[in-house]
């Protein structure tokens, strides 16, 4: 059974960056020495794992980074702090009458 982790970075900008990998910490040394100079992380470094999760199945996985791009900065900033009740009350919209 091969592990997928989605992750998040925060980078030096303040900005939060979503990826998925089978190898974590390979992934997260390409990202600190800029393998890949026209990345998005590539100018926002020093970059920080804040948070990762490991699945089983990748297609979960690719489902749950796909989820996660989508999200508000507040709702990341939430999984990230492990705050897992506050997420649903940061997917409703407000709208103006």
């Amino acid at each position: 059974m091969k592990i997928s982790y989605v992750y998040i970075l925060e980078c030096a900008d303040k900005t939060y960056y979503t990826g998925i990998t089978s190898n974590l910490e390979k992934r997260m040394l390409e990202h600190q020495t800029g393998v890949h100079p026209d990345s998005y992380t590539a100018k926002r470094r020093p970059l920080k794992l804040v948070f990762f999760a490991e699945f089983s199945d990748i297609n979960f996985a690719i489902m749950r980074e796909k989820q996660i791009k989508k999200w508000s900065r507040a709702k990341k900033k939430a999984l990230i702090d492990g705050s897992f009740d506050a997420l649903p009350n940061l997917a409703k919209k407000t709208f103006k009458r």
